[in-house]
């Protein structure tokens, strides 16, 4: 039961901090491409970290978490008005690399896929390998 009150808590916490973010903060580094991806609340509520992500050079993301890190205790108050919580917690912003990995890994995989396909109009040996075969799988056993 824990789990989903902690569950429902970061939900809510992140639709709060996402409008607050959008609609009061009047900072120029934070732009309306700013996006609250998760947010982490520790066990007791009294900690949460708020991951971001955004479109922008590594220069613009970090002034942009340096500028939501500063106007935390801005964006802790309008959000506690909100959201209804005996306690608000303290608010520590992340930015979120899932996204990037997600599309460094995607290129992985194509560019695999592009030397898969580049051995076969070559006439390359086979290399079951890369199919995820394992050896036994890619030779006939009918002795």
């Amino acid at each position: 039961m824990k789990k989903n009150r902690l569950a429902r808590v970061n939900s809510l916490l992140k639709e709060v901090i996402f409008e607050v973010i959008q609609k009061e903060v009047k900072n120029p580094h934070v732009t309306a491409f700013v996006s609250v991806t998760n947010v982490d609340t520790s066990a007791d509520l009294h900690h949460a970290k708020v991951y971001i992500s955004m479109i922008g050079t590594d220069i613009e993301k970090e002034k942009v978490v340096a500028a939501l890190q500063s106007a935390a205790g801005f964006i802790a108050v309008h959000s506690a008005k909100k959201a209804q919580l005996r306690y608000f917690p303290n608010l520590t912003f992340k930015l979120d690399t899932s996204l990037e990995e997600h599309m460094r890994i995607q290129k992985i995989l194509g560019d695999i896929e592009k030397e898969r396909s580049s051995r076969t109009e070559n006439n390359e040996p086979h290399d079951p390998r890369l199919d995820g075969q394992t050896h036994d799988q890619t030779y006939d056993k009918s002795n």
